[in-house]
């Protein structure tokens, strides 16, 4: 006999019909308090004083709104809506309803700080918070999918003495005269004590809240989707991706840090309920029965991002990003495959930009050569290659730390070098520190991709050309990805990676698999860097450092494998594309900017320690406990072959 740890309960005991309509009022509010003032200055960045022209955060909390109805009518089984909800859970709800919460508070919050207080917020600003909270009580009046029991977790109680560490250090910051040369000091500190603290009770708040709301999971098959014309399931597919390029589009075009910080917030609730729906995994279903249009449909949806831009200005970012995730995605072999740890794979990258810049006929080359780019691609790749193989070759018998350590010390030795190559303390060859300037842009075919072009009407400026390319690079490095990770050679990476000793007792050639991964690995980092040494004009050691404030770098690189899921391809480019752009997007912290975000990935780990998007061994990994236990004594013999 098996037993079951869940219910479907409200945390809140309110008849169901009140609690969906004291959330559809709140979702309603949310909504309609982006068509009032919500401050009353334009002295807030986006300009929130307009009554019936939202801007910046008021079309945050018009989609936190409307989603929360759409999704709560879904659940309801409103007629027409019913496919937005195929999992019928009220916890997608409340996931969408907190999620308008966060906007609200977070809208509040950023007002009253910049501004100076709460009496700076118009009733606009009224009307959303009352909104926001509203439609979490109300949420959490229906009837959710719940575990039995939840207990509570401490984390170390020595952490909270960072609670009264922080005002303490924040009077003797501000005791001290500014004049004085511990001033600095003593500001920087309190600051980090203050984001600590913050942190440490956000983290328990998180515990607090894990333990009393008990929110689980009950598995049930969806119902059977209605059965459509392919055209019309290929036309969804289509319609998903462009919704996705319009989301990603708004998050990268964002202005100012504080609309970004409320995007990042509503589109992790909004993920969580759109998963927890049942939507998503619809949609899945879809896109793996028409796989090739799928594919097609995410190349087209990625290449239309420079047509929707009116300058450059984005697209750069953009192709920066493409080159991190690229590079990201090398390193996604060494790690996620063969569980090699490099700290030092940036300088893959360097040797490869290095080794184009050398050969593309810039005026500071020694070589004085000018290949074409495939010449000059094929290159970078080869030179990056040879250097894995060189710096594989001897250290690859090592394991775990070392290993990590012997990769580091490469990253720091090929920055060193660089620098060494000036002509002064060694021969003339990179410059040194002023690297190699004035690198020309590239040539393909006739069409110069350092001049604009007119396309269908709209004008590709420079940095759209490279994001084109960089597109097609990606998508090569993707491919080589997918093909080698389900081949032979993908399987013994993944047994390698998983007990290095019983793969070699099943006949397996660790060294030489390992060996062949650090050379694919570099050689695929090698390529993205051919690309970004004619993005970048200029090529110098600095750019490939262990660690600095942006990306890519060697710490940021595994950060992206890690945080986006080892051992997938859609997990590092999505890792790759927030490690971009929040430290970009907030530059406004100015000297906390790093420690914010230090923070940020503290807790994103704890909570999601499987990464963004896992396969599922490693979900399976994190989340033991939530495995179903399996039947034992007589109700073994219904088990089936398939099922055993």
């Amino acid at each position: 006999m098996t037993t079951t740890s869940t219910e479907t309960t409200p945390v809140i005991p309110l008849p169901t019909r009140a609690a969906a309509a004291l959330t559809g009022l709140g979702a309603l509010a949310v909504a309609a308090s982006a068509a009032m003032s919500w401050t009353w200055t334009s002295d807030f960045p986006g300009d929130l004083t307009y009554f019936g022209s939202p801007a910046g955060l008021q079309w945050l909390a018009i989609v936190a709104g409307v989603l929360t109805l759409l999704l709560l009518l879904a659940g309801q089984g409103v007629p027409g809506l019913r496919w937005a909800a195929p999992a019928r859970s009220n916890n997608a709800v409340l996931y969408a309803a907190t999620g308008a919460l966060a906007v609200a508070a977070y809208s509040v919050a950023a007002i009253s700080v910049e501004l100076g207080g709460l009496a700076n917020l118009e009733p606009g600003g009224w009307v959303l918070a009352a909104g926001g909270l509203i439609t979490v009580l109300g949420a959490l009046g229906l009837p959710l999918e719940r575990r039995t029991h939840v207990p509570l977790r401490i984390i170390d109680k020595r952490l909270f003495l960072l609670v009264p560490a922080a005002p303490i250090g924040w009077f003797a910051a501000h005791a001290i005269p500014g004049d004085q040369p511990v001033a600095p000091v003593m500001t920087a500190l309190s600051g980090a004590l203050a984001i600590a603290t913050g942190a440490v009770l956000l983290l328990q708040l998180g515990h607090l809240a894990n333990s009393g709301l008990r929110l689980g999971k009950i598995e049930r098959p969806l119902d059977a989707p209605r059965q459509l014309p392919s055209w019309v399931e290929v036309l969804i597919i289509v319609l998903a991706f462009g919704l996705g390029l319009y989301a990603i589009t708004f998050g990268i075009d964002t202005e100012y840090g504080e609309l970004f910080t409320g995007y990042l917030l509503l589109a992790g609730f909004v993920a969580a309920a759109l998963g927890r729906s049942g939507l998503l995994a619809r949609l899945r279903a879809l896109t793996v029965k028409h796989r090739p249009v799928t594919t097609g449909a995410a190349f087209a949806a990625a290449a239309s991002f420079p047509f929707t831009q009116s300058s450059d200005q984005y697209t750069s970012v953009a192709t920066n990003i493409l080159i991190f995730a690229t590079v990201a995605l090398g390193l996604n072999i060494v790690v996620g495959l063969a569980g090699l740890l490099d700290l030092g794979y940036v300088a893959f990258l360097g040797v490869g930009a290095y080794a184009a810049a050398l050969v593309s006929g810039s005026p500071a080359s020694p070589i004085h050569v000018q290949f074409p780019f495939w010449a000059a691609m094929l290159t970078g790749a080869v030179v990056s290659m040879i250097f894995g193989v060189l710096i594989g070759a001897p250290t690859l018998r090592l394991r775990g730390d070392y290993l990590a350590i012997v990769t580091l010390g490469f990253g720091e030795i090929f920055r060193i070098t660089m620098l060494n190559l000036n002509g002064t303390t060694g021969p003339k060859i990179t410059n040194g520190s002023n690297g190699i300037p004035r690198i020309p842009d590239l040539e393909i075919l006739g069409f110069d991709l350092g001049k604009t072009h007119t396309v269908a009407g709209i004008e590709l400026g420079r940095f759209s050309n490279y994001y084109l390319l960089m597109l097609l690079v990606t998508a090569l490095v993707v491919l080589v990805f997918a093909r080698v990770g389900n081949s032979r050679i993908g399987r013994a990476w993944v047994a390698i990676r998983e007990d290095e000793t019983a793969a070699e007792a099943m006949g397996i050639n660790g060294f030489r698999l390992k060996l062949l991964a650090f050379a694919m690995g570099a050689c695929l980092a090698g390529l993205a860097g051919t690309v970004q040494a004619h993005v970048s004009y200029t090529v110098t050691p600095d750019q490939y450092t262990f660690a600095e404030a942006l990306p890519p770098n060697s710490a940021f690189l595994l950060a992206a494998v890690i945080l986006g899921g080892m051992g997938t391809i859609s997990g590092p480019l999505a890792g790759a594309t927030l490690l971009f752009l929040i430290p970009k997007k907030l530059e406004f912290l100015s000297d906390y900017q790093l420690l914010a975000f230090g923070a940020a990935l503290i807790i994103l780990m704890r909570v999601r320690p499987e990464g963004l998007i896992p396969n599922r061994r490693r979900q399976l990994e994190f989340h033991e406990a939530a495995i179903p236990a399996q039947p034992t004594g007589d109700d073994a013999t219904a088990l089936t072959k398939a099922g055993a």
